[in-house]
């Protein structure tokens, strides 16, 4: 048993001059003659380690000059200030205990040299391992820890909601069909959003978190298959209010993401300015107005018309922060919006597009709370009656007007990044033709 205490690399500034352990994997090493610099990683962060040969024993000596990449040690020493390295801080060696030495004829695959991004995601259980997506796995956790603090400090509830869905709730041409037992076919939710709003009929404000899927064969660098969305839902509450809190939730996000991950953003090199503008009030406009803007751009949009990705890019140009565009026409929205009473042919619903062109990050609105209009809607869409019964009684029993959104967390990664795909935001990309590893 080691006498030396275990540390993280994270932690070092907090143990200067105490001797201590570090139990990590070699990320490089530099040879100097009779001092050796294994740099070492731990999953918290990466420290420089200094081996002079005269001050320990040969066998330790020998074994990190010949040491491989990536294999696993643990290493004792004392800690020392050092601003020219890596986080600050280095380690000078007493002595170390290789745990698993890679054997050279066998090596590490992923070195210090360029490799295609194919192959990088076909290694994707060792890429993982690299500083780039290190660092951005270590932002998206804040991002979620951000998310679920925001939430839970303003009166929300968490409740999860079924994956196993009997019926679509953003139409049916994205579901993935799964058997159930006997011949019964359910799907993979594309939204927990039909079974918050019951939710927040029974708690007044909730949230579910959790994993989403649609069978959209698209190719885009904003498109992942299998993706995260948070979604929050509340009673007696109008679209004015999903603005509100939309705009207060990716602010707080930001926010915590310059406080706490500042080291992580400087490794993706991220232009830090370009989030320091994010706060509120976020320009807010309509769609008819939207049109406008990108007709005068040379967009070839339509009164009618879907944003596609490049006109939502073209948006974010026009603006330092991300802009909300409300009232889009009912043909394009899901069945369940709420129509504006002054015009009927748009629905009370908003987007929030990311700035920089990284596209929609927030949707949502007010949900139709009459039954009678939601009967309607459901036909007109020719969804399936019976599937909807459940959720036609939130309108028979005390139905009262209500609203929620929900946030991709990936394209929330990828923006406050900087990234230029959705895959390096999850650590498994799923998509139309990657499913491994």
């Amino acid at each position: 048993m080691s006498s030396y205490p275990r540390i993280t690399i994270e932690a070092a500034s907090r143990h200067e001059g105490e001797a201590v352990e570090l139990a990590g994997w070699l990320y490089n090493l530099r040879r100097s003659g009779k001092i050796i610099f294994p740099l070492v990683r731990d999953g918290t962060g990466i420290m420089q380690c200094v081996a002079v040969k005269n001050n320990i024993s040969e066998k330790c000596f020998n074994d990190l000059r010949d040491l491989t990449q990536e294999s696993s040690l643990i290493v004792r020493g004392r800690v020392r200030a050092e601003p020219r390295a890596p986080g600050g801080y280095e380690l000078d060696v007493d002595d170390a205990e290789i745990v698993h030495r890679i054997p050279e004829e066998q090596p590490y695959p992923i070195t210090l040299k360029e490799h295609g991004i194919e192959f990088l995601f076909d290694h994707r259980h060792l890429h993982l391992r690299s500083r780039r997506p290190h660092a951005i796995l270590r932002i998206r956790h804040e991002i979620i820890r951000a998310i679920r603090d925001y939430f839970d400090s303003n009166g929300f509830t968490l409740v999860d909601t079924p994956i196993f869905t009997p019926a679509a709730c953003e139409g049916t041409t994205t579901l993935f069909e799964v058997d159930y037992f006997g011949d019964e076919k359910v799907y993979l939710t594309q939204s927990g959003q039909l079974y918050n709003e019951a939710t927040a009929m029974a708690f007044g404000k909730t949230y579910c978190f959790g994993p989403t899927f649609r069978a959209e064969k698209s190719k885009t660098r904003r498109h992942l298959t299998e993706f995260w969305m948070v979604e929050p839902e509340m009673a007696y509450a109008t679209l004015e209010d999903v603005k509100r809190v939309a705009e207060e939730l990716i602010c707080f996000i930001v926010g915590r993401v310059l406080e706490r991950r500042r080291r992580e953003l400087e490794t993706l090199e991220r232009d830090i300015a370009r989030l320091e503008a994010v706060k509120p009030p976020f320009p807010r406009i309509s769609y008819d107005e939207a049109v406008a803007i990108l007709q005068r751009k040379g967009s070839e949009i339509q009164w009618g018309g879907d944003f596609g990705g490049t006109d939502e890019t073209l948006l974010s140009e026009e603006f330092d922060r991300p802009v909300m565009v409300d009232r889009f026409p009912a043909e394009i929205k899901a069945f369940y919006f709420q129509p504006d009473e002054q015009r009927p042919e748009v629905v009370l619903g908003v987007d929030v597009l990311a700035s920089e062109g990284y596209g929609e990050i927030v949707g949502g609105g007010q949900r139709i709370h009459d039954y009678d209009l939601l009967l309607r809607r459901i036909r007109e869409h020719n969804l399936p009656q019976e599937a909807f019964e459940w959720y036609l009684d939130l309108r028979r029993y005390g139905t009262v007007p209500h609203a929620g959104f929900g946030m991709g967390v990936e394209r929330t990664v990828a923006w406050i990044c900087g990234l230029d795909h959705i895959r390096e935001t999850i650590a498994f990309p799923r998509m139309l033709y990657r499913t491994r590893p």
